[in-house]
């Protein structure tokens, strides 16, 4: 098996896994640089001495940084005449619909930059008015006069006919300027919704010059390794092709959360699990009712992201969370976030430290969920990244003491408890979001914590939610790092078809057959240029499916000749919106998916046969931690020293390098034969 290395940049820790060859976890963490985050990487990897025959498979934020700070590329945006202002029109959606003043976020190319050629498609396909070619010279003297670096074509219908953006393409090409990044909607996402499809390509134009500059960088610098970058969909590709399909993978660190998620539930033999990452700045929660959840309609920076992607739900939660007194006197927590540089307060950076760049953020420190959980005793200052970097208590103090005196409480421990509630309560909503308000009842699933704070949080959590259980794994620090060493090679294709359909028929069958073939024979011819054998890979195919007057989908499995299409959307709308039409409505296929996956072989994680149920070994010593709004007597453990077999009893804190997992009064914890702790309620 090839030895991979999972990198994982977070917006405070970059994190690496490596397996060795008898399966057992090294795990690092490393300070991210976010002005460059190949530093940290490569700092890293000369840490843990990679060996030159690995692969490293990286999960980036550089295209997600690039949208939500809006520092991409110059993009211009060429399509049909009468249809500049698509971006700036967008759809009717409120996200804060009681915003008497609503604002909606700058389209990310200005009105100058949206260009128009002469053409016309019919909806049906049929070239209407050819491309005008005389249009081009002009748009290219524009693009060159405004220093454009990218360029997004789409034009009407052209999932239907793309000979025209091809042409634009060509012609771009011809004039020599191989700087010149062109993104192509036909290729990118060809489907109906000029809109999103409009968006979609030009994030990817305004994304992916940033996205192959960092990656060459980085590919460099990881020479002679191969590298590979993590997908939003919780596949991975090859760096060249991240490079020029930038928008796959812009929630590519959340996604390599979910997938080692998922392998380690089912080692475990718990197949319904609610994912929660809470890491620096935010907090990732996903569930998994027996299967990767995925939705070809996400969002990012308040921008539509029309492709295949895990389906996160994301609030703006983290450990680097700053909490605050708003003006009406209520306590709230982020979004806005101390980051990597400073961190919370109790991380005690001088402005040496920090460094020139950095000085304007380093002036005030701030109270953040971090230095709450270090104040109530929960974080350890001796025992934070296994004792290689001491926390300030005294910094954390002094930072809390101020939001104490805002909230007129008398001590920075009660207000602590109170910034550890509200963020709680936010990360709380999120799950009902994603269980309850979709048909799920979430006392059905385990609840799975990883990233650097989701362990500190967890067990309160499902107690609210009436979570039974929550599987704490051996490595949840660092666990979106191990989804990229068990993700799959994948790519995603689809094509809008738009069909009526009351039951299904052969002829239906026959015709989707005759559709997917030119899907599946792209999807076959990409793989193979990535290395991949075409005997090998495993093409799924998927339908967009919707009651015939309804303006949304719902996404259904198909296997050609085996299933009843409409029987699965009947069964699928129901556990979604709680009714179904009777048989025989009309219904239509919308949109045809395919999915091309090379094999992996997934690292074999050894399991150790349990032993007594004594853990007295692994007991570090006690100390009053912070339960029910007072101070308890908890036990303190290494989990280094916890074995398969042992249990004990909250209140406890286990400590270990890459997170700290608190223990409520009232749970039980056992240690299963992979070395996860299975937490229970005591009902």
């Amino acid at each position: 098996m090839t030895q991979r290395l999972g990198v994982d940049t977070g917006g405070t820790f970059t994190d690496f896994v490596w397996l060795g060859e008898d399966g057992r976890y090294q795990i690092h963490k490393q300070l991210s640089t976010p002005h460059d985050p190949s530093e940290a990487i490569l700092s890293g990897m000369e840490t843990m001495v990679v060996p030159e025959t690995a692969v490293v498979v990286h999960g980036s934020t550089v295209a997600t940084n690039a949208l939500l700070e809006r520092k991409g590329a110059r993009t211009a945006l060429i399509t049909t005449k009468g249809f500049a202002d698509i971006l700036a029109i967008g759809r009717q959606n409120r996200p804060d619909i009681y915003a008497l003043v609503p604002q909606k976020p700058p389209p990310l190319v200005p009105a100058a930059w949206r260009l128009e050629v002469a053409e016309r498609v019919t909806a049906s396909g049929e070239v209407l008015h050819p491309l005008n070619l005389v249009d081009l010279p002009a748009i290219w003297q524009t693009l060159q006069d405004e220093r454009i670096e990218s360029v997004a074509v789409c034009l009407l219908f052209s999932f239907l006919h793309p000979d025209h953006e091809r042409q634009v393409s060509q012609f771009l090409q011809d004039q020599g300027d191989h700087a010149l990044h062109i993104s192509l909607s036909s290729d990118i996402l060809p489907e109906y919704r000029e809109y999103e499809r409009t968006a979609t390509t030009v994030i990817n134009a305004y994304v992916a010059p940033l996205m192959t500059r960092y990656l060459r960088r980085l590919a460099a610098g990881v020479q002679p390794r191969r590298l590979s970058v993590m997908q939003s969909n919780g596949g991975i590709i090859s760096a060249s092709t991240a490079g020029d399909e930038a928008v796959r993978t812009v929630l590519s660190g959340p996604a390599g959360g979910v997938v080692g998620a998922r392998f380690v539930a089912e080692q475990a033999s718990f197949p319904d699990i609610i994912t929660f990452d809470m890491g620096g700045t935010s907090t990732d929660v996903a569930l998994c009712p027996g299967r990767l959840p995925t939705t070809a309609s996400g969002e990012i920076a308040g921008l539509p992201l029309r492709l295949p992607i895990i389906d996160i739900h994301t609030v703006g939660a983290g450990g680097g969370s700053i909490a605050s007194v708003d003006a009406g006197g209520a306590l709230q927590v982020g979004p806005e976030s101390a980051g990597a540089w400073p961190g919370p307060a109790c991380y005690g950076r001088t402005k040496e430290e920090i460094g020139d760049w950095r000085l304007e953020s380093a002036q005030s420190p701030l109270p953040t969920v971090t230095d709450a959980n270090l104040i109530l005793g929960r974080l350890d200052a001796d025992h934070f990244l296994g004792g290689t970097m001491r926390l300030d208590e005294t910094a954390a103090s002094e930072a809390m003491q101020g939001l104490a005196e805002a909230m007129g409480v008398d001590d920075v421990e009660t207000a602590a408890w109170g910034v550890i509630q509200v963020a709680n309560a936010n990360m709380e909503r999120a799950i009902r979001r994603i269980s309850v308000e979709r048909g799920y009842d979430p006392r059905r699933f385990t609840l799975l914590p990883f990233g650097g704070a989701g362990p500190l949080h967890a067990c309160e959590m499902a107690e609210n939610l009436q979570i039974p259980r929550v599987l704490a794994p051996p490595v949840p620090g660092v666990l979106s790092a191990l989804g990229m060493l068990v993700a799959a090679p994948a790519k995603d294709y689809s094509q809008t078809v738009m069909r009526a359909v009351a039951t299904w028929t052969e002829a239906d069958e026959a015709w989707l057959v005759q559709q997917a073939a030119p899907l599946a024979a792209r999807a076959i011819a990409e793989m193979a240029a990535e290395g991949h054998d075409e005997s090998a890979l495993t093409l799924s195919y998927r339908l967009d499916l919707r009651y015939k007057g309804q303006s949304h989908e719902l996404t259904v499995p198909w296997t050609s000749g085996e299933s009843d299409v409409t029987a699965l959307f009947h069964a699928a709308h129901e556990q979604r919106y709680g009714y179904r039409l009777p048989e025989g409505e009309m219904m239509e296929v919308v949109t045809l998916r395919v999915t091309a996956v090379a094999p992996v072989t997934p690292p074999q994680i050894p399991q150790d046969p349990p032993g007594n149920t004594d853990a007295t070994a692994a007991v570090l010593g006690h100390k009053p931690v912070w339960f029910k709004q007072r101070p308890q007597q908890t036990t303190l453990y290494d989990r280094e020293k916890l074995r398969p077999g042992h249990r004990f009893s909250g209140p406890a804190v286990v400590f270990q390098y890459d997170t700290t997992i608190v223990i409520p009064p009232g749970w039980e914890t056992a240690v299963d034969p992979f070395h996860n702790l299975i937490l229970t309620l005591n009902l």
